[in-house]
């Protein structure tokens, strides 16, 4: 005889990704919630679980979590992501047989309808469930022993005490743990959650290259020189350091400064063009140091409380070791020269690229794992991927992939100012992290718009944007016109409105000389070394220490999905809120976004939000200046300067107490 089938259908289970081609981002200790719509004919009263389960870095079996009812045919649950992996996760779902038996037998004991054969369809249930019970194992003894004296109960005939006995809800309750499930609907794909390490989602970058941490002008730098500079960047707050490329550099076509085609015998190139007799993608440049130096540098910065990020540009210079040895990995012209890179109207002519998709893309493709894997060993969890978007994405999905199965805790950030189904699709593909259009973002409305679409949108389940006011590359108009003003304001935005953000190394000397029409560095340390006086008058590095120490202090600011804009009534003048979901951490900030004078504005304070009433008093702490206020009602007039373009307040609630009024929060 055929099995029984079951006919409840599971739909829409959330979250999910490309219909479950792609895990949805979290990060390890939170609690996932899942939904999803589960109904079936009839009036079945049903049982719906979350099957859930680690699959790296070890595998565990399922564990079961119920899902509530939520209205319409809606089911919620969670289970929890406790460690930095890959989970898998599915809804399943069964009729509660004996449930839905007792409520059609109340309705018609109601209705006063005879039910003496409902009350024999209830034996029959009860002698299976019981019999289940039993084979259970020990645990479940004392409800089989319970169930067949419902059982006996039940066969006695329609009475009183019979019908009691059925419906007691207890009775339900008991036989709800052993149901019959051969008849269970599962949800047709496991769908998979990537539980990030918390630095993936909250993190301060500072951008500095070794070569120019020498305090000589005139000598290149070295590791044993950057480590000196360590502790300024923990006293800046940062807790990741981004170092560009450290490999040996090579000579044919190198780049002179500010780009030159023609370079100078002590020139010392662009560190992006990888590659000369010396060594390749795992080798140091001679005049950085040793790898003994480099894994130094990079266990002082760990003592520190600080990770280091390297630099991973998968190109190469036309000395590379990877040309002479593999020329069938790169792309050669009819005449039998290497093709270099370009992005019209721009050439890299010191820069050779893979032949990617070639017939040898398999060696290669395992050779680039190697890369990563190798910098693994050496104690690096955190890399900076340059211009990710020129290369195929399956191989970012196939490497990136392979490394966190082996390294979860591996962080990869996308360097990619591109096309934006581009940046979500490396998202996708497996990149904790991308660079967003932040940069060039200085209105209001654009700032909102593009904000909520990052942290509110489809994409905060998987990409999570690291602002940047600078990089090497860019140095946008608004930091080139508007002065010591336009820097505090830039990253007072970048520090407050996501939970990860980074500048490059001179952003706190307010470094604004460019290159005559374009946005681009005058003197760029891309080609050259650049010496800097990190105590130069007119410097932000109190602000930038604020910024963070307030990111540190304030829960409301690690997290990346709780960004809120409210409404100011002035366009020159921002105003939102990082709350965290039990309200013990609530952040409110107003930012000017004119550079060039001071602006005032009426705020609406979201109070529903921050569970305020409306005639509550509520004292705020300002965080950069420390001056506290006290503030009633929903609209607030704020004042910001060219000294003080942006405020960062946190809430604090009164209560009464036997001693007076204290507040907490």
């Amino acid at each position: 005889m055929a099995a029984r089938m079951g006919s409840i259908q599971i739909e829409n289970v959330q979250p999910q990704l490309d219909c479950g081609r792609y895990p949805v981002k979290r990060v390890s200790g939170e609690e996932v919630r899942v939904g999803a719509d589960v109904f079936k004919e009839g009036h079945d009263e049903l049982s719906v679980v979350l099957r859930w389960r680690q699959l790296t870095p070890r595998k565990t079996d399922p564990a079961e979590t119920p899902m509530r009812p939520v209205g319409n045919d809606a089911w919620e649950g969670e289970f929890p992501v406790f460690e930095n992996g890959l989970y898998a996760f599915a809804v399943e779902a069964w009729s509660d047989v004996f449930r839905t038996w007792s409520h059609e037998l109340k309705r018609k004991v109601d209705a006063g309808h005879d039910v003496s054969s409902e009350l024999l369809e209830g034996a029959a249930l009860l002698r299976a469930t019981a019999e289940r019970a039993a084979a259970s194992g020990p645990a479940g003894a004392f409800d089989a022993s319970l169930l067949r004296e419902a059982e006996k109960a039940l066969q006695g005939g329609q009475s009183k005490s019979a019908v009691a006995r059925a419906l007691d809800p207890r009775l339900a309750e008991a036989a709800s743990r052993y149901p019959d499930r051969a008849a269970a609907t599962r949800s047709q794909h496991e769908l998979r959650i990537f539980a990030e390490r918390p630095r993936a989602v909250f993190s301060a970058w500072y951008e500095l290259f070794p070569r120019s941490a020498s305090p000589d002008p005139a000598r290149h730098g070295t590791f044993a020189d950057a480590e000196r500079m360590i502790p300024y960047v923990q006293e800046l707050g940062f807790d990741v350091i981004y170092l560009p490329p450290i490999h040996p550099i090579g000579r044919t076509a190198r780049k002179g400064r500010n780009n030159s085609l023609s370079a100078a015998p002590d020139d010392v190139g662009s560190p992006w063009a990888i590659g000369s007799p010396e060594g390749g993608h795992k080798a140091i440049h001679p005049q950085l140091g040793t790898l003994s130096d480099f894994k130094r540098f990079v266990r002082s910065a760990n003592e520190q409380g600080i990770e280091v990020a390297l630099d991973i540009a998968f190109q190469c210079s036309p000395d590379h070791p990877y040309v002479k040895e593999h020329p069938e990995w790169f792309n050669w012209r009819p005449d039998g020269t290497l093709k270099t890179a370009e992005n019209p109207p721009k050439r890299y002519e010191d820069i050779v690229n893979f032949d990617w998709l070639g017939a040898e893309r398999e060696a290669l493709w395992a050779e680039l794992r190697s890369v990563f894997l190798h910098w693994i060993e050496q104690g690096v969890r955190i890399f900076r991927v340059d211009n990710p978007h020129t290369k195929p994405l399956p191989f970012w999905e196939w490497v990136t992939a392979e490394v966190h199965a082996r390294h979860p805790d591996v962080i990869f950030l996308s360097e990619a100012f591109t096309r934006p189904k581009m940046m979500k699709a490396l998202a996708k593909a497996g990149f904790d992290q991308s660079y967003t259009y932040f940069t060039w973002r200085n209105f209001k409305h654009e700032i909102e718009e593009y904000l909520k679409e990052l942290t509110q949108g489809p994409a905060a389940d998987y990409m999570i944007g690291n602002l940047w006011p600078n990089t090497p590359d860019i140095l946008p108009e608004q930091l080139q016109q508007g002065g010591r003003t336009a820097f505090l304001l830039r990253s007072a935005l970048a520090a407050t409105l996501s939970s990860s953000w980074g500048i490059y190394s001179g952003f706190e000397l307010c470094e604004n000389r460019a290159l005559p029409g374009k946005e681009e560095y005058l003197d760029s340390e891309k080609y050259q070394l650049v010496k800097r006086d990190f105590d130069k008058p007119g410097n932000i590095r109190p602000w930038i220490s604020a910024l963070n120490r307030i990111r540190n202090e304030h829960p409301a600011l690690q997290l990346y999905r709780n960004l809120r804009f409210h409404r100011a009534d002035n366009e020159r003048v921002i105003f939102y809120s990082r709350i965290t979901p039990d309200r013990s951490s609530q952040i409110l900030v107003a930012a000017s976004l004119d550079p060039f004078a001071p602006q005032e504005a009426i705020v609406e304070v979201p109070l529903v939000e921050l569970g305020i009433q409306p005639d509550e008093t509520y004292q705020v702490h300002e965080l950069i200046s420390g001056e506290r206020a006290l503030w009633q009602g929903g609209t607030v007039q704020v004042r910001l300067t060219l000294e003080k373009p942006a405020a960062v307040w946190s809430v604090l609630r009164f209560r009464k107490t036997e001693q007076g009024f204290d507040y907490y929060f």
